[in-house]
């Protein structure tokens, strides 16, 4: 892919930049819906999913983003998993419905609980295990029909979850410089890239 943007309202943005950029693919900051244009994939960050859902309708990127969700992928961390998801337990954030899952918000604890686990992932045939960073992270409560779980952490509980052309994930992968996520979505010279996953595992 050409060009990626990553959604710059609020939150935890700049890592998801040079994540892209080791990966030689050009990013670009999304604020408003003309930015939509001329790009090819769309990352919505970590940060605080009330305040980035108002900012959401305030700059009126609400229907531009589903209008751009039909054709194009895209990938929310964190806070990002949270509005893309089609039901979340709070009433201050609305989602965007991108992903048949039930989430959770804050549900592994404050900030001061922030921690990293080890978390276990399939792609395909293949099995790893890698540092899951969770602050204030999300829980995936409810996984609906044509949701895949890619990943999990020592409760069995998801981490990971990719529908067609969206992939959400409670952690930041980004804060221990992991791209394998980026490139399942967004990197097609890459052997994770999304079309390789038609057998995926259940976590």
């Amino acid at each position: 892919m050409n060009r990626i943007g990553i959604l710059e309202l609020q939150g935890d943005f700049a890592l998801h930049h040079c994540i892209f950029k080791d990966m030689g693919i050009e990013s670009v900051s999304v604020k408003l819906p003309e930015d939509l244009d001329g790009i090819e994939g769309l990352v919505i960050p970590g940060g605080e999913s009330t305040t980035m859902s108002l900012l959401i309708d305030k700059f009126d990127l609400r229907e531009p983003i589903l209008s751009f969700a039909i054709n194009y992928p895209i990938m929310g961390t964190c806070a990002g998993l949270i509005l893309m998801a089609k039901k979340v337990y709070d009433s201050r954030v609305v989602p965007l419905g991108l992903l048949n899952i039930s989430v959770d918000r804050n549900a592994y604890g404050r900030q001061i609980m922030s921690s990293t686990e080890t978390g276990k992932f399939y792609f395909g045939e293949e099995y790893s295990k890698f540092p899951a960073t969770l602050i204030r992270a999300p829980k995936i409560t409810e996984v609906g029909k044509n949701v895949q779980v890619l990943g999990s952490n020592h409760h069995e509980e998801p981490l990971v979850v990719l529908s067609g052309h969206f992939l959400g994930l409670s952690f930041h992968p980004e804060i221990d410089g992991i791209s394998i996520f980026h490139e399942i979505l967004f990197d097609s010279n890459s052997k994770y890239f999304r079309t390789n996953l038609d057998q995926v595992h259940a976590a």
